[in-house]
């Protein structure tokens, strides 16, 4: 008896979730249908397949526009699961995915949507088509605002390597690239050193003019070394633009914004600590000396990694050569909590040096 309640309160949770998640976007299914589009509303849907990589990249823009659009009572937004579903999707002629169509209230007939799929563009769609007004609620955005103003001030500091897009607000391919631009920038925004900006250069042409932009959107990196910029020439996927400034820049992101285990690693301390490992306890304190002079050639971000390296190896000589695997796993049950992306970098990169220690 026990064991069926706890199947049935299982089982209530579970469809409670589902209603949860049905809650904004209407799944459509062979059974519902009719039931749903062509009646008193219009309707958008997307008819997608579950392994389908662009229908993944759409999946938080199409998410955010559900949510939008989710007390607009004239206006249903809904998706078909083309794997599962492959009588509708045969009879609206899809055959690429996703595809996009809408359906004006009372009727089965669609209108297919060839626009940028982003939320907002899909939004300004469903706006003309449903007689709505609705507006996608927008987080504050982490790109920095570049004007006629700012534009020599952020790009041309040597201490920075920016990347710049040069857009037009009437262009469909920026409005595309908009979401993953706004993702690079907040992978990056506890970088000190690196700015991902961007500029109106239909509003300020004279300095796209300067920079031989003719075309939008066009990207730009300028390195603290070369102020006169560089043409990116990279993917635009989100992960194409993090491992160009990674590459470019020294730094160690994930398209999340969190540090990878590569962060704080110096490559020339690393060597020195494979000997102090190895090394006996009175030759230790002569391998310390040296990892001593090593941090004081040291420059930049890699100065900063260096005293990290430095306090571990005095830990080690102090605690005892168990001292690296029980820090590892005390930082570790901090890392789980809840703290600030500050806080989780420095413990990060305290991890990844101590685990060459250990």
């Amino acid at each position: 008896m026990e064991q069926y309640q706890i199947w049935l309160a299982l089982g209530t949770l579970a469809l409670l979730g589902v209603s949860a998640l049905a809650n904004d976007v209407v799944v459509l299914t062979e059974d519902n249908f009719e039931k749903e589009i062509g009646q008193e509303r219009g309707a958008l849907v997307e008819f997608y397949a579950p392994w389908c990589g662009h229908c993944k990249k759409l999946a938080p823009e199409y998410e955010k526009l559900c949510t939008s659009f989710k007390k607009a009572k004239s206006v249903l937004i809904g998706k078909v699961d083309c794997d599962e579903q492959k009588s509708i999707c045969s009879k609206y002629g899809v055959s690429g995915y996703p595809t996009i169509q809408w359906f004006p209230k009372g009727s089965l007939e669609s209108k297919k949507y060839d626009g940028p799929r982003n939320a907002e563009s899909l939004a300004e769609f469903v706006n003309s088509e449903g007689g709505t007004n609705v507006k996608i609620a927008t987080a504050p955005s982490t790109v920095m605002v570049l004007t006629t103003d700012n534009f020599d001030e952020v790009v041309l500091d040597k201490n920075k390597d920016v990347l710049v897009e040069f857009y037009a607000p009437w262009c469909g391919h920026c409005k595309n690239l908009a979401p993953t631009y706004e993702k690079v920038a907040s992978a990056f925004k506890s970088e000190g050193d690196v700015v991902i900006a961007n500029l109106d250069a239909d509003k300020y042409k004279d300095v796209a003019e300067k920079y031989g932009v003719s075309g939008y959107p066009t990207l730009k990196f300028f390195p603290k070394g070369n102020k006169a910029g560089e043409d990116y020439e990279g993917g635009r996927d989100l992960d194409d633009f993090v491992n160009f400034m990674n590459e470019k820049s020294g730094t160690s992101r994930d398209a999340k914004g969190q540090l990878t285990s590569n962060a704080g690693i110096v490559a020339s301390l690393d060597a020195l600590v494979k000997e102090f490992v190895a090394a006996s306890s009175e030759e230790k304190k002569a391998v310390f000396s040296r990892i001593e002079e090593e941090v004081e050639k040291l420059e930049g971000s890699s100065k900063r990694y260096g005293k990290i390296y430095l306090k571990s190896a005095k830990n080690c000589l102090e605690k005892g050569s168990d001292y690296p695997k029980k820090e590892i796993e005390r930082v570790k049950r901090i890392l789980e909590k809840s703290i600030s992306a500050s806080k989780a970098d420095e413990f990060t990169l305290k991890t990844n040096i101590l685990s060459a220690f250990a």
